[in-house]
């Protein structure tokens, strides 16, 4: 295959038709090229849901954590998120007063509040921001049990080799 007719097959696998260049289609590696079609794609979702509701990314990574842990402290979300004390508080405030999430004091230990989504995700509007994660899930659900277990683990192994080149 020449050069132009591989760009081409790339092109056409991440749907593109008009015979320009993607950047996935740029990288070394087939892999490499589907994982950053999968990211773009993910990213696009996400912006679309957060304009659909009118939150911006903090607010909504802020929202998906406290419902994936529910009753969790302000100072998980605030290592979670990488923000300081300050900024998760505003963040809460913000989530609160558009009642998104509850904030209650801690039955135990009366200097520590707990944080719990009143929204349900699996439902309008807010099942915007799960909406793409749902039907990659379905996607995977529909894919052969072995060859999502050998990916998985391919993956798995790539990103703790990538990490560990990094850190």
């Amino acid at each position: 295959m020449s050069n132009e007719s591989a760009t081409v097959a790339l092109d056409t696998r991440a749907g593109r038709k008009d015979g320009i260049v993607d950047f996935a289609s740029t990288l070394p590696s087939p892999l490499v090229a589907a994982l950053h079609r999968y990211v773009e794609a993910r990213t696009a979702a996400l912006v679309a849901a957060r304009h659909a509701l009118g939150v911006n990314e903090l607010d909504a990574r802020a929202l998906l954590y406290i419902a994936g842990h529910d009753g969790t402290r302000p100072g998980n979300l605030r290592d979670y998120l990488g923000i300081t004390s300050a900024g998760v508080t505003t963040l809460i405030d913000r989530l609160v007063e558009r009642r998104a999430v509850r904030r209650d004091v801690d039955s135990d230990d009366r200097r520590i509040s707990r944080l719990t989504a009143t929204v349900d995700l699996g439902s309008e509007p807010w099942s915007v921001l799960t909406r793409f994660d749902d039907a990659f899930t379905t996607a995977i659900a529909d894919a052969d049990l072995d060859d999502s277990v050998r990916l998985a683990d391919a993956l798995d192994s790539l990103t703790a080799s990538a990490s560990r080149a990094v850190t």
